[in-house]
């Protein structure tokens, strides 16, 4: 699962290493980015590259408010191509989402978790798998939204965690926006003959101190589209509306 990620690099050193070719809009560093706030995207644009920000979590059709994306956050690469919700942004609607690392939990007592931060060993920001969608409300409010694809954990997650963001090497990157590159086969081939990427798991804050990401709470939490939606804070667990 991912969950919670974070983002502390600018846009002008975002735009060279993913070779953005129009200016990319300020934003300020991001500690802790929960589903429902708005994540750096990378996707094509009448066959250029183009960053902008979306609300993470894919918002289902029908639905009268875009925080009903909140449920939304992740998919699974294995089924997301058979997903009515997913299916055709996988085949169109790939994008890179840019952090520079994600969380995950590590049990360690009955009432104790240790946040871990996952990144590269160097820090430099790095591309997850995405899609995106457009979402018009009842009103006529137009809203880019997006979801995190995610795996089985590879060795490096797997002790805090059995799902895993895909993450995205740089070769991959073309083939990914491009959509052309459509069949659910073509997609997922592509994905399996990416590069392993290397990821560091570093102990950060603990929840209960201030400005420590907290943990996305319920499992498969982000992975349903159905069920009522969490209500979402920046830094505090979901809540369900009772």
């Amino acid at each position: 699962m991912c969950g919670r990620a974070r983002l502390l690099v600018p846009g002008s050193a975002l735009a060279e290493l993913f070779g953005i070719e129009a200016p990319v809009e300020a934003a300020p560093p991001a500690l802790s980015i929960a589903p429902t706030e708005l994540m750096a995207v990378v996707r094509l644009e009448n066959g250029k590259r183009r960053m902008a920000r979306l609300r993470w979590g894919l918002v289902p059709p029908g639905a009268r408010d875009w925080r009903e994306g909140s449920r939304a956050f992740n998919a699974r690469v294995e089924t997301a191509h058979q997903r009515p919700l997913f299916r055709e942004a996988f085949r169109r609607r790939r994008c890179l989402v840019v952090v520079d690392g994600f969380y995950e939990w590590k049990r360690n007592g009955p009432k104790t978790k240790q946040p871990y931060l996952l990144g590269l060993p160097n820090d430099e920001p790095f591309a997850l798998a995405g899609l995106w969608s457009r979402w018009v409300s009842p009103d006529g409010e137009v809203v880019d939204t997006c979801t995190v694809l995610t795996c089985e954990a590879n060795a490096e997650v797997a002790p805090l965690h059995d799902r895993m963001p895909v993450v995205l090497p740089p070769p991959v990157y073309e083939a990914w926006l491009d959509p052309a590159v459509g069949e659910p086969q073509a997609v997922r081939a592509l994905l399996e003959r990416a590069p392993r990427v290397s990821l560091a798991a570093t102990p950060v804050q603990l929840p209960s101190q201030r400005g420590a990401p907290r943990e996305p709470s319920g499992a498969g939490a982000g992975e349903s589209a159905g069920g009522s939606a969490p209500q979402l804070s920046l830094f505090g667990e979901p809540s369900r509306r009772s």
